[in-house]
């Protein structure tokens, strides 16, 4: 199937790494784009993709990825970086595309609402315009605010949610609702295989220390000694998927039959209090840190827990990190950065 719209000319696939080899693999390796590749969850995902011998090609515009989180990935000859904004049109020839383009933490997107409902609705149109003409499978990184502040407990994938469409997370909700629907539409009318995942809290390695999200904010706070911020009385609830556990389910469901497009939650079902999260994190860093308490966020939802009978069924998946061991090797991650970013600063000094 022929494009859609005018594309520009291939980019240069060597524009951050410098010459850097794609090669196809003697074993019916795939060629595998990762948009929003140097971000948290897609730094993990282009790992895991290239140790299973896949050729990654990792698309970025660095605004929220980082490149510390892919410099590993350097040692692979199969790894390729392409910095490049979604929001325009990209060609480039692959078997599977992993959308995973978008900031999802609330300062990020919240920063640029504008360029938040582009990314979302524009970078879903351009890619899945790619995977029209290459006849590549697509996934889409989705998201449990799909459901917004939901009247429905837990939440199941019929369920058409509760959310503002002019409130200040609305760039990011509405923005992905529309591009579930260009999903769905692309699937009906140009036949494209797509796979949509609605991905609840999720946490680990890789998560920047100004990610704005909970888990992230009080790690920091804790290690830092600060005073942990709680927006409200701390009741609202969330589950928190470790990271190893998501890609597990990215991976599961990009292998499901075609005609299983989802949408499917992944997430943890376990369900915890921002209290009981931030009594947590006090009790593994050891931390002296308080709890304080400021003002609830506008449209923040009081309840957050998938139901993943769906994933369980479909992918036979589920979730299989506790929350504190996960935990765990998120603080030691942050640890050990936050000790890197102290030692540079005493060497400029």
């Amino acid at each position: 199937m022929k494009s859609m719209r005018p594309v520009p000319a291939r980019p240069n696939i060597n524009a951050l790494f410098g010459d850097v080899r794609v090669v196809r693999s003697k074993q019916r390796a795939r060629h595998i784009l990762v948009t929003g590749g140097a971000g948290f969850l897609g730094s993990h995902l282009c790992e895991r993709l290239l140790k299973a011998g896949h050729t990654v090609i990792c698309v970025d515009n660095f605004s929220t990825g980082l490149e510390r989180n892919i410099r590993h990935l350097r040692n692979f000859e199969r790894f390729s970086v392409i910095r490049h904004d979604v929001v325009d049109p990209i060609d480039i020839e692959v078997d599977e595309i992993y959308n995973l383009a978008c900031p999802a933490s609330p300062p990020h997107y919240q920063a640029d609402p504008v360029h938040t409902m582009k990314t979302c609705v524009l970078g879903a149109l351009n890619l899945l315009e790619l995977a029209a003409r290459t006849g590549a499978r697509i996934f889409q990184a989705s998201t449990s605010e799909i459901y917004g502040d939901p009247l429905v407990h837990p939440q199941v994938e019929n369920y058409w949610g509760n959310v503002n469409s002019f409130g200040p997370r609305s760039c990011y909700d509405e923005g992905k609702r529309s591009a579930e629907t260009l999903f769905f539409d692309f699937h009906k009318q140009h036949h494209v295989e797509i796979k949509v995942a609605r991905i609840f809290n999720t946490y680990g390695p890789n998560m920047r220390p100004d990610d704005g999200r909970v888990v992230s904010n009080f790690i920091v706070q804790a290690l830092k000694g600060q005073d942990i911020t709680l927006y409200g009385d701390g009741s609202q609830t969330r589950s928190f998927c470790f990271v190893n556990d998501l890609v597990d389910g990215f991976q599961q469901l990009m292998a499901t039959d075609p005609s299983f497009t989802g949408p499917v939650n992944l997430g943890n079902p376990g369900e915890f209090t921002i209290l009981q999260l931030a009594e947590q994190v006090i009790q593994l860093t050891g931390s002296r840190s308080k709890t304080i308490h400021k003002p609830l966020p506008t449209d923040d939802p009081r309840q957050r827990r998938p139901d993943i009978s769906l994933a369980q069924r479909e992918l036979g998946w589920q979730p299989m990190v506790p929350l504190s061991v996960g935990l765990e090797k998120t603080i030691a991650y942050f640890d050990r950065l936050l000790a890197e970013e102290a030692h540079e600063l005493a060497e400029t000094a």
